[in-house]
């Protein structure tokens, strides 16, 4: 298979081969590994039972799908990612906010993922063959995991994609046998030793709601282009396309996580996930977690990682692709050393996830409103201006920034940091919203009323009508 030389820019009409049934096969198949099960383990860490953990996570999933899904009908126009696209809201320099949000969502997501796996292959390896569990095991093993995560990425989409269909049967396979596996510790009470974490049930549920599930869905708000750009809108409604999308996210996260949660209360996980996981499991099962482990950490890991090169690729524009994946895998490994010997995971995650929601939620507002106001006619060539270093086109605004988008997404974006609670940091909105973290609505409300005010009197940039009603579907807003 050769290597994909697609980076941002335009896909070609003839390359856009896959459709809705890919997408759920990708959001499905790169889901279910260690770095989004673990997820599933936050709201039993938090002191909540089993049937609180499951509505937390439940209604935090659907609530981001509701918000997340329809980013993935811009890409569907533009044939580019999603930072790329949201040039036409904050100019085509401007989309360099995007990037940067993608980037470290990626990054945090890829360095989550093979932290975990590496320390449950390094926990099982020592039951299995007496592999001595040290520093420098887990350092050796985050490394042989970010080594073949690097080759799924940068071979690329053509890859990945076979990569997630074949997991997306493997691994619901190996996880129906996990069920079974850790059955005989299941209890629906909190882990011992647990407490609310935020002293009280409703503030520690709606944490969780936040924490574990509405952050999965919002993990996607940058990645859903990476896999529509290669949808035609000529052969695939956005009606079908939105639809796969919601369907794919919705398994893609809820079976994963839910066996988090069921795992959590079986080995009684409180503090930690790795270690009890594999502590809880039967010896016969040891073999099945470790491909587990390995197979999904690296088909999740390298869609992150993939990613984190289109990303890094659009803020450099002189970097290849191949480079900026191999530039940002190192980063990524560097951030798991880093984090796996200076902090302690729940903390960590909790800080990461609620801190670039708050981050990058009002800019997937602000691009869907301007998706709904140009209805969806985006200058695809346009678009590339600033990828071809040049200047020009109906997205230049002023020096390539639209001045109102990028303000509304800070305005946002600071309101949501001064709302969020984490372990290591309290924002002082906290005493009006009685200690309860809305960082999501308020960033996201903030920066989408902001940019409707300041772009009220302002007509919509959008590109011409397509020239024959054949060319393309009626009107994608409607899909939604």
């Amino acid at each position: 298979m050769p290597i994909e030389q697609r980076g941002v820019d335009t896909i070609p009409e003839e390359e856009r081969t896959s459709g809705p049934r890919d997408l759920i096969s990708i959001l499905l198949g790169s889901n279910l590994c260690l770095g989004v099960i673990v997820f599933g383990w936050l709201p039993p860490s938090f002191g909540l039972g089993l049937w609180p953990s499951v509505t937390a996570i439940v209604t935090g999933t659907l609530v981001g799908i509701a918000f997340t899904a329809p980013l993935a009908l811009v890409s569907l126009r533009t044939a580019t990612n999603l930072s790329t696209s949201s040039g036409a809201q904050f100019g085509v320099r401007g989309r360099l906010v995007g990037s940067v949000v993608g980037l470290l969502l990626a990054l945090g997501y890829t360095a989550l993922t093979l932290w975990i796996g590496g320390d449950v292959m390094v926990g099982t390896l020592a039951r299995l063959i007496g592999l001595p569990d040290t520093g420098l095991t887990h350092a050796a093993m985050y490394g042989v995991l970010a080594a073949f995560t690097v080759v799924g990425a940068v071979f690329g989409y053509r890859l990945l994609l076979r990569m997630s269909k074949a997991l997306s049967i493997g691994m619901v396979i190996l996880l129906a046998i996990g069920i079974y596996a850790y059955a005989p510790g299941f209890t629906t009470a909190a882990p011992a030793d647990t407490s609310y974490l935020l002293g009280s049930f409703w503030p520690t549920w709606i944490l969780a709601a936040v924490a574990a599930g509405l952050s999965g869905p919002v993990a996607f708000i940058t990645l859903l282009g990476d896999y529509t750009r290669y949808v035609s809108p000529r052969k695939h409604s956005s009606r079908k396309v939105y639809w796969a999308t919601c369907l794919g996210l919705l398994i893609g996260l809820l079976v994963p996580q839910l066996f988090g949660t069921y795992t959590a209360l079986a080995a009684g996980a409180g503090a930690d996930y790795a270690g009890p996981l594999v502590e809880a499991s039967p010896f016969w099962y040891l073999v099945p977690l470790l491909v587990a482990a390995a197979a999904g950490s690296v088909g999740n890991a390298g869609l992150m990682l993939y990613s984190m090169g289109l990303d890094l690729d659009a803020i450099v524009p002189k970097a290849t692709r191949t480079k900026a994946t191999v530039i940002a895998a190192s980063v990524a490994t560097a951030f798991v050393f880093i984090g796996s010997f200076e902090w302690d995971v729940q903390s960590a995650m909790t800080s990461f996830v609620l801190l670039l929601t708050a981050i990058g939620t009002p800019w997937a507002v602000i691009t869907l409103i301007g998706y709904v106001r140009c209805r969806g006619r985006y200058d695809a060539d346009a678009l590339q201006v600033f990828n071809r270093r040049s200047v020009g086109g109906i997205y230049w605004y002023r020096g390539g920034w639209n001045i109102a988008a990028t303000a509304s997404w800070a305005i946002g974006a600071g309101v949501g940091l001064l709302a969020v609670t984490t372990p290591f940091y309290e924002g002082p909105l906290l005493s009006l919203t009685g200690g309860v973290d809305c960082s999501f609505v308020l960033s996201g409300l903030v920066g989408g009323l902001v940019y409707t005010a300041l772009t009220a009197r302002t007509a919509p940039v959008t590109a011409p009508a397509p020239a024959s009603a054949s060319a393309e579907e009626p009107e994608p807003a409607a899909a939604v």
